[in-house]
């Protein structure tokens, strides 16, 4: 196994933030959704109960508008510490036309100010790559869910060698521009393994199996909290 090298833990450059949204995430990020929904067996239903979603690392908010426009009944809270980010989110929210139903927030996922058990959900996507100390992360997330409420989780897996991370880089980075690749070899370099983050959720109270490889370069944490 490589070695975990950290990348900078926001990325609050304009630059940045249009690179990323720039580059293709489309396929994954209806994956996401496809399988959150799977997870938490709902249809859509306009009639029915709001159910309050904190999407965490919400980045510029694809993911989101995905979700939002497949569940009705869903009210999103996208948070970011990046401000390039939200800036870019809120256009994209705005295109979509979801503005009444996601909210942006700039704020450290390690440290939130909204009250124990106040949202339904929480999920996220490639959020713990990003901090040097992931445990916080989740700890805060696991506070913030109701009880009997869910956790969906999704990262990138660190590669078990340089060859292989550069076979993932090419493989899914190889149209794109070097800055993207380079992005994404270092984001593969910052991942956890996925041994590192069932230990983390094990320290939590959560059982190991909860954490799955999804992918060749994804682990998924999907959890429902005691009720």
């Amino acid at each position: 196994m490589i070695e975990r090298i950290l990348e900078p833990e926001v990325m609050d450059t304009p630059e940045e933030a249009m690179d990323y949204d720039d580059m293709d995430h489309h396929a994954v990020n209806k994956l996401f959704v496809d399988d959150l929904i799977a997870f938490l067996g709902v249809e859509p239903d306009h009639e029915a109960e709001m159910i309050d979603i904190l999407d965490l690392g919400t980045g510029t908010a694809r993911i989101p508008i995905i979700l939002a426009d497949r569940i009705p009944q869903c009210r999103i809270m996208g948070a970011d510490a990046s401000i390039a980010m939200l800036d870019v989110a809120r256009i994209n929210i705005d295109i979509a036309g979801m503005l009444d139903r996601i909210q942006l927030m700039k704020v450290d996922a390690k440290q939130i100010a909204h009250e124990d058990g106040f949202f339904s959900g929480v999920m996220s996507n490639s959020i713990v790559h990003h901090i040097p100390e992931p445990l916080s992360v989740l700890q805060e997330s696991v506070r913030m869910v109701e009880a009997g409420g869910w956790l969906f989780f999704r990262d990138l897996l660190r590669p078990d060698s340089v060859e292989q991370l550069n076979e993932l880089v090419e493989t899914y980075c190889g149209q794109e521009i070097e800055s993207s690749k380079k992005m994404f070899a270092e984001s593969l370099h910052a991942a956890l393994s996925l041994d590192e983050i069932q230990q983390l959720v094990v320290s939590l109270g959560f059982p190991a199996e909860s954490v799955r490889q999804t992918s060749d370069r994804h682990w998924t944490w999907a959890a429902r909290k005691a009720t």
